[in-house]
């Protein structure tokens, strides 16, 4: 793959050096794919060495490491971190969790430790360029500096007191020389996984870096390049008869995107067309026997149902019927503003091999949704690991649908009482706060549980630069003179903890094309 990328791009480079070893597939000492004894850091060592070697070698001004499975977003990150003009600098990077490609401080040993000056750089609280003790993974070299000629990774400084590894030496190596390491947050530049521990596997490897794929998607188009092929992925169901898609056909930002991250992670689906509420009238709506449940009332803004709900709950009724009508057992419904969780697609399989095990008599399952009684707690399904017996909740992100939940979802005849549907759904599993709501279903008896954590997120959430609600945003149900757009004052779609407090990002989508303005920080809390 490399050789057939450099065949296509060596033209636009000065220089180009290709010096392939003899294939090695593993250390003597190695334990694992995983496992990196001392002969393999040694091994990384004295590659870095090389590189540095060949660079200072062809008097290049800059050298750039990038590790292989870091994802650079930004086109003017090289310019950036020029413009700084430092001897060594790193453009932040971000991942699921607070790991990054920086430390703010270092034990007595040489390893990472925690600082109060960690978070608030990560999270983009404090922006700018950041003294720190070590950056990683991805950072700039400037050459022409005299001092730089001091800096080495292999062999060790003759001081260097810990044990080997490539990153440590290198940031000892730049401490005895005086150089001092910075860190540069001041615009969003790429992405990088989070380290697997040494008993994982490869394909739990391929399964992280394909969620860092993903998340780099929510934000920035990007496609691999034209000058590499591999194999592609085949895409599978997971086990499902179906996995359906919901997309507004004008919503073609959406659709490309998850059709592009369900690429990565190997997901199979059906497009299904969303209806357009916006596009409904009132003639239409009495011609399919659309009414309003009596009395219902928007919990946030106190307003009635939305055209924009009544097209989203008619998307999920089509699908309904669709079960129905083909008999498919077992079907994964999603909608296309969402965000995968890391080992999405294994975690899933799992969760239903466990609940076919135990014989679990199940009608829907959520992936994804927002519990709303938080105080109260869920109860663990006896038998299965991951699952609950959920409360009153909102959204329709992800759920997986039995052929006899379909059936008795169809039965409650929603549609002359209808209300959002994420509001039907408690209802039909008798988890409405609301008697008076619940009074116009006779039939609550749906059998539904919930994984346990989640694991799908909304791309957005309220107020963030990049949200737009297509169901809030409209027109009342029976008045296309009055519009709609209450959430954004509202709490209907706000994570259980501020997104200040947590530090989700504001995200616009972006080509990694072009210049790229500030964004913030990405990810909810997580443990280092």
């Amino acid at each position: 793959m490399l050789q057939e990328w450099l065949r296509g791009v060596q033209h636009v480079y000065h220089s180009v050096e290709w010096r392939p070893i003899e294939k090695l597939s593993s250390h003597a000492d190695e334990e694992g794919p995983k496992h990196w004894p001392e002969s393999r850091v040694l091994h990384v060592m004295k590659l870095k060495q090389a590189a540095l070697r060949a660079a200072r070698r062809l008097w290049a001004d800059y050298i750039l490491f990038v590790d292989s499975d870091n994802l650079l977003t930004n086109r003017q990150v090289l310019t950036n971190m020029i413009a700084e003009n430092l001897t060594i600098v790193a453009p932040m990077l971000e991942s699921k969790s607070l790991y990054s490609n920086f430390w703010c401080g270092v034990t007595p040993q040489g390893y990472y430790r925690r600082t109060p000056e960690y978070i608030p750089i990560r999270k983009w609280k404090r922006q700018g360029c950041f003294a720190v003790p070590m950056v990683h993974s991805t950072y700039l070299l400037d050459l022409r500096r005299t001092v730089s000629q001091d800096l080495a990774f292999h062999p060790a400084h003759t001081q260097y007191p810990y044990q080997i590894d490539d990153i440590m030496a290198f940031a000892f190596s730049a401490r005895q020389a005086g150089v001092q390491m910075y860190v540069c947050n001041k615009d969003h530049y790429g992405y990088l996984p989070v380290p697997l521990e040494q008993h994982q596997t490869l394909e739990e490897e391929e399964e992280s870096f394909a969620h860092t794929l993903t998340e780099a998607l929510i934000v920035y188009t990007m496609e691999p390049s034209q000058y590499v092929h591999s194999a592609p992925k085949e895409p599978g169901k997971m086990g499902f008869d179906e996995i359906f898609l919901i997309n507004l056909k004008r919503r073609a930002d959406r659709r490309e995107r998850m059709l592009s991250s369900l690429a990565v992670l190997g997901i199979n689906v059906t497009l299904t067309e969303a209806v357009d509420g916006k596009a409904l009238n009132s003639s239409q709506l009495q011609a399919m026997g659309i009414d309003m449940l009596p009395g219902y009332k928007d919990p946030y803004s106190d307003r009635v149902l939305t055209r924009g709900e009544i097209g989203c709950f008619l998307s999920h009724y089509s699908i309904w019927k669709q079960v129905v009508q083909q008999e498919l057992q077992q079907v994964l419904v999603l909608e296309d503003d969402v965000r995968f969780e890391p080992r999405f697609c294994s975690r899933l399989v799992a969760i239903m091999e466990n609940v076919q095990r135990v014989g679990l008599d199940w009608d829907l399952i959520y992936v994804g949704r927002k519990r709303l009684q938080v105080k109260e707690p869920e109860l663990w399904v006896k038998g299965v690991s991951n699952l609950v017996h959920p409360g009153y909740s909102y959204w329709t992100l992800g759920y997986m649908l039995s052929l006899q939940g379909a059936k008795k979802l169809l039965h409650a005849k929603p549609l002359n009482k209808m209300l959002p549907v994420d509001e039907f759904l408690p209802i039909m599993f008798n988890k409405h706060p609301k008697d008076e709501y619940m009074q116009y279903f006779e039939q609550r008896h749906l059998r539904a549980f919930s994984v346990e954590p989640l694991l799908l997120f909304p791309t957005h959430f309220t107020g963030e630069p990049g949200y737009f609600s297509d169901t809030e945003t409209s027109t009342i149900w029976d008045d296309e003179a009055v519009e709609t757009d209450w959430d954004r004052g509202g709490a209907k779609h706000r994570p259980e903890q501020q997104t200040e407090e947590i530090g989700i990002p504001p995200v616009t989508l972006h080509s990694a094309r072009s210049e790229v303005p500030p964004l913030s920080a990405s990810g909810k809390t997580d443990e280092l």
